[in-house]
């Protein structure tokens, strides 16, 4: 078994009553994507946004290196445990990986650091694997 192709990685934090400037203050970094509940989104099609949205994306790598992406987000970020715990407390944050396998045979494990990372904040890991 060969490592993923590669991978993408974002810190994703949404709410109804998310405001990007508050998530920024508490979190001490700017995201690289954020929206407001009811105000449009820019991307190719004109829409509002249903709620409050801020993500912070690590840089793509190849071939996959989720360790190092999460040690890159978290570097960024606040190490407070009582701010993740108020954050995760009002709002849904998630750890979303894109993983794009070159073959029909590759995987991936994250080491014990990236996990308890992970743990001691309270945030989901979500994968979505893209075959070959």
């Amino acid at each position: 078994m060969g490592p993923v192709g590669r991978s993408k990685v974002s810190l994703r934090i949404f709410g109804v009553d998310l405001s990007p400037d508050e998530i920024t203050d508490l979190l001490g970094c700017p995201p690289t994507r954020a929206q407001t509940k009811g105000l449009p989104i820019k991307t190719g099609s004109a829409f509002e946004a249903k709620t409050g949205g801020w993500r912070l994306m690590a840089a793509e790598s190849s071939p996959e290196d989720l360790d190092g992406q999460i040690a890159e987000l978290f570097g960024k970020l606040t190490h407070d445990l009582s701010v993740w715990e108020q954050i995760g407390k009002r709002f849904e944050v998630d750890l979303f990986c894109g993983l794009f396998m070159s073959n029909g045979n590759q995987g991936l494990s994250l080491s014990p650091m990236s996990l308890e990372a992970l743990s001691r904040r309270g945030i989901k890991l979500s994968l979505d694997i893209y075959a070959p």
